[in-house]
């Protein structure tokens, strides 16, 4: 309603509005951005362009160009740094306990772990149960126990298969092809092979108490080819005597094959060692096979002698003893220079045919190499005994070494530095590492026993465990040292 210049009223109306409502979409969005220098530094550059060159500046670079071309030149010539791969992994946590097993009857009775082995799969960890201090353990019963780490069901206070034998075991070793045969050495001078497929008597074969056997502990065991082509059991007993058996499975015995027997007299010495006196034996407590040499073997002895034998040596020790089936051999020839004490420890580096490594009571580690007398390097690992020093099977420059502290101490060759690259605590405290196993089928584990009765199995970094480019030609260099 509105009025109109005279006043008289007027009316309008429109028809009913129809609200609607439209909606639009779009397949895809974007968006962009941009920036610019703040107004004000860009205008000061651009008002004071002296500012770009601060005093002296340009001076300097003229002064310094020619030299910096020359050294950029001589870069571009060089090799320092030929074959480095950067590594951007976290080596804060080199090693990791991934397994403590322990078998609870061994525990309870006080036992060590003495020795440890991988079956040839990898999978499987069998421990060995004895006393490593003084005493008659020939008559105490034992165990052998088997873990697979595979297994869903693994139990780490529960071995897979425990195996009982009548005398404290000294030695172990797994069949490097069948991983159902084990070779065990007994401290009652016994050798034995089981069977881990015979359930009810896994007892395959063993040397019984015969003239041809051993009278003291079997401180090493190991398969070696036959000259027949098939493996025999080769040990070691601090009695001075090295035999090699063949075994018949089908009488259940472990048949001589050879005898080595060492003697003070027939014993090269070099002038780093000492003159064993008169006709005394050597008694043997380490033994080391040649991966490179299928003829060479190393020994150690309770008196610091470190020798090198030969498997086809014809000479004769002595005549054989009433009831001897073969005569003696007489197989050193080479001796090393003495250590302090017992040698508990040799082992043969996988990555070069001359280069081993040598431990026991006096705490060091010697790297040694088979073409001179005197080592090529000793390092201070323990305060204590070193029990087991073995290579790593996949790092040339790597060792690790178990010690009467407790502790497993690995040491990577490449470091300037001779400290630890990785220590391991192992066990109890006041418990040695009695013994130690790489696993070559599985390199990132390693495996510890212990004297408190545990195994425990360790998780290695791949700092620990992948080679270097350089890695071999710097082991090389080290062999090629000659000692001071």
């Amino acid at each position: 309603m509105f009025g109109d210049a005279a006043g008289a009223p007027r009316g309008s109306q429109t028809t009913d509005g129809r609200p609607t409502d439209a909606q639009v979409q779009t397949g895809s969005t974007s968006s962009s951005q941009t920036q610019t220098d703040p107004p004000d530094q860009t205008q000061g550059l651009q008002q004071n362009p002296d500012h770009l060159d601060p005093p002296g500046l340009k001076d300097f670079l003229q002064r310094v160009e020619e030299d910096v071309i020359r050294q950029l030149l001589r870069n571009t010539r060089s090799h320092a740094f030929h074959g480095f791969q950067a590594n951007w992994e976290d080596h804060r946590n080199l090693v990791s306990c991934v397994h403590r097993l322990h078998h609870a009857g061994a525990v309870e009775r006080g036992l060590h772990v003495t020795a440890v082995s991988w079956s040839c799969t990898g999978s499987v960890i069998v421990s060995a149960y004895g006393r490593m201090d003084d005493g008659d353990w020939s008559t105490h019963s034992s165990h052998v126990c088997l873990w697979n780490l595979e297994s869903r069901r693994l139990d780490p206070q529960q071995a897979d298969l425990v195996i009982n034998v009548t005398a404290a075991i000294t030695a172990v070793c797994c069949h490097p092809h069948l991983p159902a045969l084990i070779a065990g050495g007994l401290h009652s001078g016994e050798v034995v092979v089981w069977d881990t497929r015979r359930t009810q008597d896994p007892l395959l074969a063993q040397t019984g108490m015969s003239a041809d056997s051993h009278r003291e502990p079997v401180y090493q065991v190991a398969w070696v080819p036959l000259q027949r082509g098939d493996l025999g059991v080769l040990s070691a007993c601090s009695g001075g005597r090295v035999l090699l058996w063949a075994v018949d499975p089908h009488r259940g015995r472990l048949v001589l094959d050879s005898s080595f027997t060492l003697k003070g007299q027939q014993v090269p010495h070099s002038s780093s060692s000492l003159k064993a006196q008169g006709s005394s034996l050597v008694g043997v407590t380490a033994l080391a096979l040649s991966p490179w040499d299928p003829d060479v073997f190393l020994v150690g002895s309770e008196g610091g002698l470190l020798l090198r034998c030969s498997f086809s040596s014809k000479t004769p020790a002595e005549a054989p003893s009433e009831g001897q089936s073969l005569t003696p051999r007489a197989p050193a020839v080479f001796s090393f220079r003495q250590s302090s004490g017992p040698v508990h420890s040799v082992h043969c580096s996988p990555f070069h045919r001359n280069l081993f490594v040598s431990a026991g009571t006096d705490g060091q580690v010697h790297l040694c190499t088979l073409l001179q007398a005197d080592p090529l390097l000793s390092l201070r690992v323990s305060d204590s005994y070193v029990f087991q020093v073995q290579w790593s099977p996949t790092r040339p420059l790597v060792f690790a070494a178990a010690t009467g502290q407790g502790g497993v101490q690995m040491f990577d060759l490449s470091h300037r530095s001779l400290r630890p690259a990785a220590s391991v605590q192992q066990g109890a405290a006041g418990g040695a590492a009695a013994c130690l196993a790489f696993n070559d089928h599985n390199p990132h584990l390693l495996a510890v026993g212990s004297t408190d009765g545990t195994v425990s199995v360790w998780q290695l970094s791949s700092e620990l465990t992948e080679q270097s480019p350089r890695e071999r030609s710097q082991l090389e260099q080290i062999a090629n040292q000659v000692a001071g």
